[in-house]
């Protein structure tokens, strides 16, 4: 699948975001703009007080920017945001969290939410890591959801990849247990990886059994790339974990 923060024309990838792990620097993500629309920036100015929430890395009261108590669904790097306007409109009864640092994803997604009347997303444009120590309580998301995250398929990058152990460990303190954690990739070397960080995960159970995988969910819609992947003969790898 193509890397969807990847412009075209860049050379070399610039500096990635950090976070520490005791002695070791995690990458969360590396920042790629591309091209960014009037249009997307229109939605940045007029639209983010209605859906955006600012990072301030303190926890946040997510029954107070929502209006409502309801469950809660978090999904990390949405793109373009296809899958999450799906589940927006697919299931009103649970409130949305999206993050994503790619700001014409982003501004995308404003202008779709807006244009359907969504009342149950909020967005974040930062760090998911930093989101996720500093502004979610723990045990308080039902769902977290990974969809297509950046292979980076080179062996020496693979020390990038957004699916590690630290990261494992800190999605288990975020789900309520009974939780789910569902992610998805058209890579099956990252789906081996991704088995071997979470199967060797406590409080993590996979639904399918050790390096199991599912039939995609009628939750999940399948994107025009991983359309054009299946043409080409690719496979795509469903995994969901419970936690326990």
């Amino acid at each position: 699948m193509t890397d969807p923060f990847r412009s075209e024309g860049a050379k070399a990838p610039p500096k990635p975001f950090t976070v520490e792990e005791g002695h070791r620097k995690v990458r969360s993500f590396v920042l790629r703009q591309g091209r960014f629309t009037p249009a997307q920036q229109r939605a940045f100015d007029e639209l983010w007080p209605r859906f955006g929430l600012d990072y301030a890395g303190v926890p946040r009261d997510f029954d107070a920017a929502f209006g409502r108590r309801a469950r809660r669904v978090l999904e990390i790097g949405f793109g373009n945001g296809e899958a999450l306007r799906f589940a927006a409109r697919q299931d009103p009864e649970r409130d949305l969290i999206g993050i994503e640092v790619h700001a014409p994803g982003v501004g995308r997604l404003l202008n779709a939410l807006a244009a359907d009347d969504a009342r149950n997303v909020r967005l974040y444009h930062h760090d998911a890591v930093e989101v996720l120590e500093h502004e979610i309580a723990d045990a308080s998301l039902d769902e977290v959801r990974i969809y297509f995250p950046d292979p980076w398929h080179k062996k020496r990058h693979h020390k990038r990849r957004l699916v590690q152990p630290a990261l494992a460990a800190l999605l288990v303190r975020k789900l309520a247990p009974g939780g789910r954690l569902h992610l998805a990739t058209d890579w099956h070397d990252y789906a081996g990886q991704m088995w071997d960080v979470l199967d060797a995960t406590p409080g993590l159970r996979n639904h399918a059994g050790p390096r199991g995988a599912v039939a995609r969910p009628a939750w999940r819609p399948q994107t025009h790339f991983e359309t054009r992947g299946q043409k080409l003969g690719h496979g795509v790898w469903d995994l969901l974990y419970d936690r326990v």
